[in-house]
């Protein structure tokens, strides 16, 4: 899950909503970032199948930014129970919790290790476009990846929202076969993710 074109579509797509004024990046990039924690948040995918398109979602989310003296020292993470992603259908959760051997590997995990910045603007909120560089851990698999991410920066609250492709295959997820090969699920999803973080307190110097 490199940066492609694919990927760099999604990162215009998720800033094109936001009409502001361009600010050089060497002046946000070394912005200061405070530490913050996720207020709510939800991760969904797209999935394509013989007998159609679903989406499966869920909110229960947690994760925290590790604030640092700039965008290229932050960290973070964020991380989802797999089993509570939900279809709509009780038939296809039972199958997708299945899939996932739940049971073994319960959760999905997103290791932020920096931030690289492609845009940044002024408006009514700071908007930043960002390439997120780290580890996602699904079905057992740690892989690097890049994600395009737009950064929405108001009072002390930072929302991220995101919009990726991801192939299955490369988690190691099989099994997306059933009933003798009639319904059969692409291993290709499109990943969104929109996350709400508040910052933490300051804690007072000694005097």
């Amino acid at each position: 899950m490199r940066t492609t074109h694919s990927l760099q579509r999604s990162l215009r797509y998720l800033l094109a909503w936001a009409p502001t004024i361009a600010l050089p990046r060497a002046v946000v990039a070394q912005q200061p970032v405070s530490d913050a924690v996720l207020e709510r948040g939800t991760v969904s995918f797209l999935g394509r199948a013989t007998v159609g398109d679903f989406i499966g979602t869920t909110s229960r989310v947690t994760g925290a930014i590790i604030g640092g003296s700039s965008y290229s020292t932050i960290r973070g993470w964020v991380e989802a129970p797999v089993g509570t992603l939900v279809t709509g259908n009780e038939h296809r959760d039972r199958d997708l919790r299945a899939t996932m051997n739940v049971d073994r590997y319960p959760i999905m995990h997103f290791e932020l290790a920096r931030a690289t910045i492609v845009t940044a603007a002024a408006g009514a909120a700071d908007s930043t476009g960002m390439m997120l560089h780290g580890a996602l851990t699904i079905h057992g698999v740690t892989r690097l990846v890049d994600v395009p991410a737009a950064v929405l920066r108001y009072a002390d609250t930072t929302r991220v929202t995101a919009h990726f492709p991801l192939d299955l295959f490369d988690y190691d997820i099989r099994g997306l076969t059933r009933m003798f090969g009639m319904l059969r699920m692409q291993p290709e999803i499109d990943v969104r993710v929109d996350l709400q973080f508040i910052d933490r307190p300051q804690k007072p110097e000694n005097p």
